[in-house]
């Protein structure tokens, strides 16, 4: 807004970006009633083009008072009109101007227009004066519009966040704001509704829409215990659940926070620019009163008002607005860009170093695969397969291991489980119980071995989680486990590699379904049975081989606590956030709100597309400025060329920043 612009250009107190996302923060506190927002938002349009089109009115009747010659607009009247037309979009500049001044911060753009207009008054280029103003405050508006749009993708976020919660309180519903809820309250959800705290479901089992945290279009079915997240939309029945994480502490809040801080780390090139403008505006200043001044010691004809003139037009050309505003607005674009396809960048930095990317590091499950074991195969030797299933899925019952779960899972309700007794957890083998009258043993290949019972040797060879089960000392058969790919995992190993970058899978997980996984999905070198610390090791490997090109960088895509150091470790680390864990999503500097691999294409895609744009703006600043002060120093320029080399360039440059964000990814 024109009256209260927060953004000098000495790169200390350009917090426009800020501004905006402080906004995202306030506008979570509550919807206001409709009338008073309503009235609100009438005053502010007021407060934002009242002065610019009582400026613009004026200007143009002067204009044609001018044109036309009428004898009563002569000065005093004429200053007085001008007088009235500047004022409301030169006031604030001015005032800027001077608070800057007593902070020991003297050339900054304020300082530039304040001067320039002053001075345009003083000579009595009455018109020309308020022009710059009123273009620059226009300019100002547009950036203002252009932030303002890249905020309200990032905003979205917030509108998946509830602000009152139903509390159930000795027996009777209460209707509570979110941020006053404590741990360990029961929250009911109907359905419908949107969660709006973390915690664990306390009914038997409910179906929740996770689109607004994953992006996943089917339902997700949450059974007793399991967490339920904020933002998750409940599908069906009516549900209780019990909070476990504080309003301000749910991964929704901290993935918006993150958002609200993704602005303070900024690009290099952002840097330079900023340190660029401090020395570059006070030589701008200091060539304007040498092209003022020197010449008259060598033009025969000075005339003061005429080198005056010029010295101002090149003030207000020299003004850095183009480049210190749609810099960062670029940048801003881009991190808007990205959370409108639900991917997260922590700062305009990694915009940047996410296009020098040349290693993509990716983790297994959870990232190119879905985390979710499943059952492929079951083969009975002695038995029917329906006996085997029913003696197998008892046992498990007593286990809460992944692979149990699995095998349950696969067992369905149909047939109900037989009694177990004398269940014995055997330390990286398996299970042994008596299951309805019965002695079964359900591990792995050790587990057999380690008690002799003979089984085809063929079974070791099949790259997934195995499970053999034997009865009554006879081996009964196998089931074969594994975790099934994301739809999209073998499309974004593809499209990596056309980007011609290197791809790399590690895993927790045994050599041979790692193996099996990276040739279904294409990556083009994998490792498995890795440690979290055989992980840094081969990280810092890959790293050390990128080590000749200091401008190539390795990515870690992952999502598991293990993950943390890795992604820490790399120069840009990515992770999958929907659901993914606490400490990866905090190490990170790019997070994945979706939880898909295609993902990781379109951000090095958003990033290259940025940094285009913010050296297209660059380059157009720079040079239209050069050729239109070499015109202004000559006096082949006048007042309006200025103002179109100042506030014109800044404009093309916003609208071309805006433009990545409308780029289909």
């Amino acid at each position: 807004m024109a009256t209260h612009h927060n953004h000098s250009h000495d790169g200390h107190d350009h917090d426009h970006n800020h501004e905006a996302l402080d906004l995202v923060e306030t506008d979570a506190s509550g919807p206001e009633t409709g009338g008073s927002a309503h009235a609100h938002s009438v005053w502010e349009k007021l407060g934002e083009y009242g002065p610019v089109s009582l400026s613009l009115a004026l200007l143009l009747g002067g204009l044609a008072l001018d044109q036309y010659a009428v004898d009563w607009f002569r000065d005093p009247w004429r200053f007085i009109w001008y007088l009235a037309a500047y004022l409301p979009v030169g006031w604030p500049v001015l005032r800027r101007a001077v608070a800057n001044i007593l902070k020991g911060n003297v050339f900054t753009e304020f300082f530039l227009m304040g001067v320039a207009t002053i001075g345009a008054f003083a000579i009595r280029e009455y018109p020309e004066g308020v022009a710059v103003m009123l273009f620059y405050t226009i300019g100002e508006l547009f950036q203002d519009a252009a932030v303002l749009r890249a905020r309200r993708s990032i905003k979205a976020l917030l509108d998946v966040r509830p602000d009152t919660v139903t509390v159930l309180r000795n027996g009777k519903t209460v209707s509570t704001k979110a941020a006053q809820v404590k741990i360990g309250d029961i929250v009911q959800v109907k359905p419908g509704e949107k969660v709006g705290l973390d915690g664990k479901l306390r009914s038997e089992t409910g179906s929740f829409d996770t689109a607004a945290l994953t992006g996943e279009s089917v339902p997700r079915t949450i059974t007793r215990g399991e967490d339920v997240l904020a933002g998750m939309i409940n599908r069906q029945t009516l549900v209780d659940m019990e909070v476990t994480t504080l309003y301000q502490d749910s991964k929704l809040s901290r993935i918006l926070k993150l958002v609200q801080e993704a602005t303070s780390r900024k690009a290099r090139t952002q840097e330079f620019i900023a340190r660029f403008a401090k020395i570059y505006t006070p030589i701008i200043c200091a060539l304007a009163l040498l092209i003022t001044v020197i010449p008259y010691f060598f033009v025969t004809e000075y005339r003061f008002q005429d080198w005056l003139y010029r010295g101002l037009v090149f003030l207000v050309i020299g003004c850095p607005c183009a480049l210190v505003i749609s810099i960062p607005l670029g940048y801003f674009g881009g991190i808007g860009a990205g959370s409108r396809q639900g991917i997260l960048f922590k700062g305009s930095v990694f915009l940047d170093l996410i296009t020098q990317v040349k290693t993509v590091v990716m983790d297994k499950t959870g990232t190119l695969t879905q985390g979710v074991f499943r059952v492929q195969e079951a083969k009975a030797e002695t038995l029917s397969i329906r006996e085997l299933t029913r003696l197998t899925a008892s046992l498990e019952s007593k286990s809460t291991h992944p692979v149990a779960t699995a095998i349950l899972t696969y067992a369905g309700t149909n047939e109900p489980l037989l009694p177990v007794e004398n269940v014995e957890e055997i330390p990286g083998q398996g299970l042994k119980g008596v299951v309805g009258g019965k002695t079964v043993l359900a591990g792995n290949v050790k587990l057999l071995h380690n008690v002799n019972i003979p089984f085809d040797n063929a079974l070791t060879a099949i790259p997934f989680t195995v499970v053999l089960v034997a009865v009554d000392g006879q081996f009964a058969g196998y089931f074969t486990i594994a975790d099934e790919e994301k739809p999209d995992a073998a499309e974004t190993v593809r499209q990596l590699h056309r980007m011609g970058l290197k791809t790399v899978m590690l895993s927790g997980d045994k050599s041979a379904v790692v193996q099996a996984v990276a040739a279904k999905v294409g990556v083009g070198e994998a490792l498995g049975d890795l440690l979290p610390e055989d992980k840094v090791r081969e990280v810092e490997r890959l790293k050390r081989a990128l080590s000749s090109n200091p401008k190539a960088k390795l990515a870690f895509v992952g999502d598991g606590v293990n993950d943390a150091p890795v992604v820490a470790l790399a120069d840009v680390g990515l992770a999958m956030g929907g659901l993914g864990s606490d400490a990866t999503i905090e190490t990170a500097d790019v997070v994945i709100q979706t939880d898909q691999p295609a993902k990781i294409a379109v951000a090095i895609r958003i990033g290259k597309a940025t940094r285009q744009i913010v050296w297209q703006n660059i380059t157009l600043s720079l040079v239209v400025k050069a050729i239109v002060l070499l015109l202004g120093a000559g006096g082949l320029a006048t007042m309006w060329e200025a103002v179109f080399a100042d506030v014109g360039v800044a404009l093309l440059a916003i609208l071309n920043a805006v433009r990545v964000q409308n780029l289909k990814f």
